[in-house]
């Protein structure tokens, strides 16, 4: 049995769902996201840990491991595994269980969805919400606080310009055009 990721979510009003904020390098979660990762956790380094040996031996046993797909393609697998349980280790030992503080002078803060405008351009715009990478959705685009981007808003105010660097080392110019918390 696998169980999906835990998901992790910025403040919001609906009390369905579990959620976290990130802000200098702590974590936020509700008690509901934090006992789902514990349980994710648990999961990985327990029966999923026997299954992925299980896995390995089986590949092993079929002979010449050089050109065995199956044997490599388990050890991929607890490979990335092994990252997940050093990821959730991490996060739940960081993490404080409660609502994460709200930025009283307006700022952008991670947990809020801001909109942007590309060097000025009030036509090229773009709305995203700036959280944990393990919040990512479809249903809108998630930009964690430590990219570029990110960063480079964190702590400016509607209306302010920010600037970032591009993959290319070239500095590129926003402008904040909202910024206001994530409602689910």
């Amino acid at each position: 049995m696998l169980l999906g990721r835990a998901m992790l979510c910025i403040p919001s009003t609906d009390e369905e769902h579990p959620v976290t904020q990130t802000s200098e390098n702590v974590t936020w979660l509700t008690q509901e996201a934090y006992n789902k990762l514990k349980v994710e956790l648990e999961y990985l380094t327990g029966p999923a840990r026997t299954e992925i040996a299980a896995k390995i031996a089986a590949a092993r046993e079929e002979g010449d491991l050089r050109e065995n797909g199956g044997y490599h393609a388990a050890k991929e697998e607890q490979g990335k595994q092994e990252l997940r349980v050093r990821q959730l280790t991490q996060l739940l030992e960081n993490a404080k269980v409660g609502e994460a503080p709200v930025s009283a002078d307006g700022a952008v803060a991670p947990g809020m969805v801001v909109t942007i405008a590309f060097d000025g351009d009030e036509d090229d715009t773009m709305t995203f919400l700036l959280a944990s990478r393990e919040y990512a959705s479809a249903d809108i685009e998630t930009y964690s606080p430590q990219s570029p981007l990110g960063a480079g808003v964190i702590g400016h105010k509607v209306g302010e310009d920010a600037e970032y660097e591009l993959p290319n080392g070239k500095k590129a110019s926003v402008t904040i055009l909202k910024a206001e918390p994530y409602s689910g």
